[in-house]
């Protein structure tokens, strides 16, 4: 007989072949055929064997999480039912509030200044977006990369990323900070982002619903064009700078 499952977790080829090696090594299982890509998992078997035995052979590795297919969907359905009931406000309003206090505050630096100065309150507000956002991310680092190599093109063929790039958020919002090696600060979040609006575009075209990992696994943020505007809001703004910079 076989039974098909759903196996979450599952980024990349060692991750595929550990779930296949532990679930064959239960007793009575004969052959596991694993679509990584969806999670789908097929499993023969001589006799009826229960779910939690199958679970229990995953509990070496807790993020590899294994449910019976119809329960599966039937959480998944009622989590985006729950979600596309939300109003826009409820759906975005930490990020908005996280976009106001980072905006309010760099604005009111520049009071304490004789003259407005752009470049400044630009140093400022990437400060805090770099840093608050890399809060959020190092609060379930796990997580964020299980979100994050869900679409990021880096991250996909390489988990590690996610966890690099937390850090490299931090690193730039202490950078712009104290005005460290401007240019070069510049160029790195030039890059950095628009390598990721690569994968947070591709995803928005394709209307996939997943989760947007730009606050970490805190808040269930659906990624939507608000992730794109805020990608290119971080690239105009480095792009401005680096321009400035250099001429």
């Amino acid at each position: 007989m076989t039974h098909t499952y759903k196996v979450s977790g599952m980024t990349c080829a060692n991750c595929e072949a550990t779930v296949q090696k532990l679930l064959t090594s239960v007793p009575g299982v004969t052959k596991v055929n694993i679509d990584r890509g969806t999670g789908d998992t097929e499993i023969s078997m001589h006799h009826h064997i229960p779910t939690s035995d199958l679970q229990n052979a995953l509990q070496s590795h807790p993020k590899y999480q294994l449910v019976e297919k119809d329960v599966h969907m039937a959480v998944q359905s009622s989590t985006f039912e729950a979600e596309e009931n939300k109003t826009w406000w409820q759906t975005y309003k930490p990020i908005i509030l996280i976009f106001f206090y980072i905006t309010a505050a760099s604005t009111l630096v520049q009071f304490f200044n004789s003259s407005f100065n752009w470049m400044i309150w630009m140093h400022h507000f990437m400060a805090g977006f770099f840093l608050a956002f890399s809060f959020f991310k190092l609060l379930d680092l796990n997580g964020f990369a299980d979100s994050y190599s869900t679409y990021d093109i880096v991250a996909k063929r390489w988990r590690g990323w996610a966890y690099v790039y937390a850090f490299i958020e931090l690193g730039l919002g202490l950078a712009y900070l104290t005005s460290f090696q401007p240019v070069v600060t510049y160029l790195v979040t030039f890059v950095v982002m628009s390598v990721s609006l690569v994968g947070v575009m591709q995803s928005v075209l394709n209307k996939r619903k997943i989760q947007c990992a730009c606050l970490g696994a805190v808040f269930n943020l659906p990624m939507s064009t608000v992730t794109i505007v805020e990608n290119t809001l971080m690239i105009l703004m480095s792009g401005i700078m680096l321009v400035m910079a250099i001429s």
